[in-house]
């Protein structure tokens, strides 16, 4: 296996992860004390890296973590738990970052987080009134987002809980959810080489559009069990994909070592496999993250509530630990891959 760079939000501060290639690791804190949520790094430039916080807004490092600064002056909402950077919308040589709030709604900056434009008619969807996040019920967040790898003006929103909406001209304007795509939104993404596919892990079930979200249908067959969290595809096979899933919220959050997650695998059309880590099917930490390394097809990494991160460098069949590396652990971004 070739060495590669993660980076972690732990609920608290920020991890750089740098795997040697072997089962070692080095991990470097940052940010300690920052209330770190979500983490993205620019797949072409892995010097830049975004963070949202629990309320402090967003943070912004140019040199890979060494160094941290506050971008989130127009942001008015400072709890941040989605970010995300365009793989397709370029403004003066920086690709477009997105930052998702509670209460839901989503922000956009083309000048590297200096300034922040809103989306406002997000919010003002049909739907709106409906959405609530159970632990705190009279507000909701945007979970997800993920924007198009060949369109720069077509941009999906993850919604927990309300369901996926779909904007198709750079977030001017909104479509509702769709029949068959899951309400209660956790990951939701887009294909480097099939711009029709959108995948969507849900806490009931999981969903997938072939037509660039005009239509879903739902995938759960060979799955025992439907809380879905985590969901990662491989970049160069848009059939291969995983998700990570338990019983319900009470078994996955619950940190106490029973959370009786699995790891699913799907090929095409064939029903979702559950595969062994440790020996078992079961993971006693609910596998908050999965990441399938660009330019190593087969090659997925889990990251678990723990802090314990897994590898498998042939599509699931056997994994590895790099054992329990961050005190706990919420996002996993990748950030090279040489």
């Amino acid at each position: 296996m070739q060495p590669f760079r993660l980076f972690a939000a732990t609920g608290d501060a920020v991890a750089r992860i740098d795997c040697d290639g072997s089962d070692m690791c080095n991990v470097e804190l940052s940010m300690e004390g920052s209330g770190a949520q979500c983490v993205a790094v620019d797949p072409r430039d892995p010097n830049r890296v975004y963070v949202g916080t629990f309320d402090d807004g967003v943070y912004r490092s140019l040199d890979a973590g060494e160094s941290w600064g506050q971008v989130s002056e127009g942001i008015p909402h400072k709890r941040v738990l989605s970010i995300s950077i365009s793989p397709s919308h370029q403004e003066n040589g920086k690709f477009v970052v997105y930052a998702g709030t509670e209460p839901s709604n989503l922000y956009c900056s083309q000048d590297d987080g200096e300034t922040w434009q809103e989306f406002s008619r997000l919010p003002e969807l049909p739907s709106a009134p409906g959405w609530s996040f159970p632990p705190r019920p009279y507000t909701s967040h945007v979970r997800w987002i993920a924007p198009h790898y060949q369109d720069p003006d077509l941009i999906f929103v993850g919604i927990e809980l309300g369901g996926v909406m779909r904007s198709t001209d750079g977030g001017e304007n909104w479509e509702d959810r769709k029949a068959n795509a899951y309400h209660d939104s956790h990951a939701v993404l887009t294909h480097p080489a099939d711009s029709g596919r959108v995948y969507l892990a849900a806490g009931g079930g999981v969903s997938l559009s072939t037509d660039a979200g005009d239509t879903w249908r739902k995938v759960d067959d060979g799955m025992d069990r439907h809380y879905a969290w985590a969901l990662a595809v491989d970049p160069s096979d848009p059939d291969l994909w995983y998700v990570s899933a338990s019983h319900g919220a009470g078994y996955a959050h619950r940190g106490n070592g029973d959370a009786r997650g699995q790891i699913y695998r799907r090929r095409g059309d064939e029903p979702w496999q559950a595969l062994t880590l440790n020996g078992s099917q079961e993971t006693p930490y609910m596998p908050y993250a999965l990441v399938a390394l660009r330019g190593a097809s087969g090659t997925i990494v889990a990251g678990f509530q723990n802090g314990e991160i897994m590898y498998s460098d042939d599509s699931g069949d056997s994994w590895h630990s790099f054992g329990v590396l961050t005190p706990e652990l919420l996002a996993l971004s990748e950030a090279s891959y040489s």
